[in-house]
């Protein structure tokens, strides 16, 4: 069964004359449609507007005469999201404060991976190897404070922080250090993680450290392994620890 989108006669307007129709069905899933007067109808805030009207704003905006209604197709989103639209300007609306130990547990479990990797530096300096890089820093606030986010997969982390790696370096190889091989190197990075499905956005960075950071090309292809890599494998252990506590401990 398909529900027909009938045009709605503004004064002074030519109707819209839709050329499609509506599934019922899928227009029933969406948690913010209503029955207004007998027909579908989308709720925004509060207030119920009619499908037609809603494709009259659009078509109005589309030919340069304003309008500020929102578009069918975020009307659509909001429907599915089932949640009112943000401008992304504030927090979510039901937006709580976690509590203390939500707070505590991720901090704690960032201040000790630094820590490590510190004494570690301590330990390799006399090599002229580092462990503490940025990108671990980035790598603790996704794995502590979003540990369910896709960036924090171990294999979305070990496959981008390897690959990016090691494109960083046949970046530089290639192309010498300067912006050439960091934007090829950057692009690379990209297509890399999209194709294998590995976004992890910290390992982006790792490219570019190699290129620019003299102390770090020395290691040629080992850094794909180090210091990255061999840092996540720390970090995913105090992760570990993070977790239960969080689970254990609430206060």
């Amino acid at each position: 069964m398909s529900l027909q989108l009938k045009p709605i006669h503004h004064r002074g307007q030519q109707p819209y004359q839709p050329s499609f129709r509506v599934n019922h069905s899928f227009i029933s899933l969406l948690p913010n449609c209503h029955l207004l007067n007998g027909k579908r109808g989308v709720s925004i805030d509060g207030s119920v507007r009619p499908l037609g009207l809603l494709l009259n704003d659009r078509r109005r905006r589309r030919n340069g005469g304003g309008g500020g209604g929102l578009s069918y197709r975020s009307i659509v989103a909001s429907g599915i999201a089932g949640a009112p639209i943000s401008d992304g300007s504030k927090p979510d609306k039901g937006f709580v404060s976690p509590p203390l130990s939500d707070i505590l547990w991720p901090s704690a479990g960032a201040f000790a991976a630094m820590a490590m990797l510190g004494k570690m530096d301590q330990i390799l300096a006399p090599k002229g190897l580092s462990m503490t890089i940025a990108p671990l820093g980035a790598v603790c606030a996704i794995l502590f404070a979003a540990p369910s986010s896709p960036a924090a997969r171990k294999y979305n982390m070990f496959m981008a922080q390897i690959g990016c790696a090691a494109i960083g370096v046949l970046a530089f190889t290639l192309l010498g250090p300067g912006w050439l091989a960091r934007s090829s190197a950057l692009a690379a990075s990209m297509a890399f993680m999209i194709y294998t499905g590995s976004t992890h956005p910290p390992a982006a960075s790792l490219p570019l450290m190699f290129i620019d950071g003299a102390k770090m090309q020395h290691l040629n292809f080992w850094y794909a392994l180090f210091p990255g890599a061999a840092g996540c494998v720390l970090l995913c252990f105090i992760q570990e620890i993070v977790v239960y506590l969080k689970e254990k401990f609430k206060f």
